[in-house]
């Protein structure tokens, strides 16, 4: 049963784009909208770090080392969560997973999708 369902993922060179996608397809859409919608990632012999939330309420926050470069939307109709990257960086280089969380209902992750900044 997939919940969560991420794409866009890739090499891409520094001072390069991509944009991640995360669509949530087992969910009705009072339930997503009820769900706050966050990107973390993980690089090798790290711990996994939040990197973007879209918040139920509206609000989105954002890791320091992203702001200004990376941008969390919502496509209510799609039921999708994207991730803008742009002017990436080798140390973006991570698996990054989408997460769906209902507080104190539902919490689903993603399977992880690979994204390496390199020339």
């Amino acid at each position: 049963q997939v919940h969560l369902a991420e794409s866009g993922g890739g090499l891409v060179q520094p001072g390069g784009s991509l944009r991640l996608s995360c669509k949530a397809p087992r969910v009705i859409l009072s339930t997503f909208r009820a769900s706050d919608m966050g990107w973390y990632r993980q690089a090798p012999g790290n711990q996994r770090e939040l990197v973007a939330v879209s918040r139920s309420d509206g609000t989105t926050d954002y890791a320091e080392s992203v702001k200004g470069r990376f941008t969390i939307s919502r496509d209510y109709n799609k039921k999708t969560v994207h991730l803008q990257m742009n002017n990436l960086k080798p140390e973006d280089t991570a698996i990054y997973f989408c997460n769906r969380n209902w507080p104190g209902r539902e919490d689903y992750w993603g399977q992880g999708t690979q994204v390496t900044v390199s020339s």
